[in-house]
């Protein structure tokens, strides 16, 4: 199944049916025995200009998700389509001409930066992957985005440990957006930051992404972090997408009852809505099941405080119930 947005010819990104499964070796032979379902039957389209957030506990395959869509693990089943090119089966030297449009920026910027080489290194790597400016063209596009990100042209001589996180997320972002991607995905850029180093992030991207027309995939599992800079809201949960919507349709009227667990989940400062508040708490029993072995039909229902029987038996597709809004659940789908 294929969403469809209102606008065919704006699509970017179009997910169809991706599948990631990693297998599972047991026995003296190292025999594969099974299959960890990390994305299972996932589809999608990002409009160029907007963010699309994926929200979603650990280990739902957020991250996998990404990884796949950008070529870093292989598919088992499913097309990415980029930029109207099936980029999905391509072998890395017909996909490298992609590569140039899609970066990521990781959740540990001290982990993805070399130590031992200075800024203005790191952040030309890329363009002498390319190797298509001269020496001259490079440092000066090296100043530029370091300055564009908010550090000073000064700062190109320094290495990764002397700056602190939020610079070094910065450096991080500079590095991604150096050759000009027209995508870009997050993966939990500011989880690792305090929360008001979070913010200032967070408006530098949106205002990075207004500069230069870019396209982000933001993964996260902080619902405000993706309120602030998504247009659309995925919900994602053991491999698979339960609801999908706009921003403001998922956060004022969330449909699946995982969604609105999640929601319920944040923290009321109004004490005058105390009561309100406890009545909207929704408590989850359990724990996220293993994606080697999910359960049947629903894959939600062990958890769901609203599963009745044909849960059990039948997984919910996603259905439109309104403009944009998709949502996989039975309470919604027709007998």
């Amino acid at each position: 199944m294929t969403l469809t947005t209102k606008d065919e010819q704006e699509i970017l990104v179009d997910v169809k049916n991706i599948k990631k499964y990693f297998p599972i070796k047991g026995g003296v032979l190292k025999r594969t025995i099974g299959h960890l379902k990390a994305v299972d039957d996932v589809s999608f389209t990002i409009r160029k200009g907007e963010t699309l957030g994926i929200v979603g506990e650990s280990g739902s395959g957020k991250s996998t998700l990404g990884r796949v869509i950008l070529r870093l693990l292989e598919p088992t089943d499913g097309q990415v389509i980029f930029n109207d090119v099936d980029i999905s089966y391509l072998s890395q030297r017909k996909i490298r001409p992609q590569r140039e449009d899609m970066q990521i920026i990781f959740q540990d910027p001290f982990a993805s930066l070399n130590s031992k080489m200075s800024v203005g290194q790191l952040v030309e790597e890329p363009l002498i992957v390319q190797g298509k400016m001269s020496k001259e063209e490079r440092k000066k596009r090296v100043i530029e985005i370091i300055e564009k990100v908010g550090l000073r042209a000064d700062d190109r001589q320094k290495y990764p440990h002397e700056f602190s996180g939020g610079q070094r997320q910065r450096i991080s972002i500079a590095r991604a957006l150096v050759i000009h991607p027209k995508f870009v995905i997050c993966d939990e850029p500011v989880s690792a930051l305090d929360v008001s180093i979070q913010a200032q992030v967070l408006n530098l991207m949106k205002d990075l992404q207004d500069d230069l027309g870019l396209t982000y995939l933001f993964i996260a599992h902080d619902l405000s972090v993706v309120k602030h800079i998504s247009d659309r809201v995925a919900v994602m949960y053991l491999g698979r997408f339960v609801e999908i919507a706009p921003k403001q349709a998922l956060y004022t009227n969330a449909l699946h009852p995982y969604t609105q667990a999640l929601l319920s989940s944040i923290p009321v400062i109004d004490l005058n809505e105390e009561s309100n508040h406890k009545q909207r708490k929704i408590a989850l029993t359990g724990d996220l099941p293993s994606p080697a072995n999910p359960p049947s039909g629903c894959t939600f229902r062990t958890r769901c405080p609203q599963a009745h029987d044909r849960c059990a038996i039948e997984r919910p597709e996603l259905i439109e119930l309104e403009t944009d809004h998709f949502v996989a659940c039975h309470l919604y789908s027709e007998e």
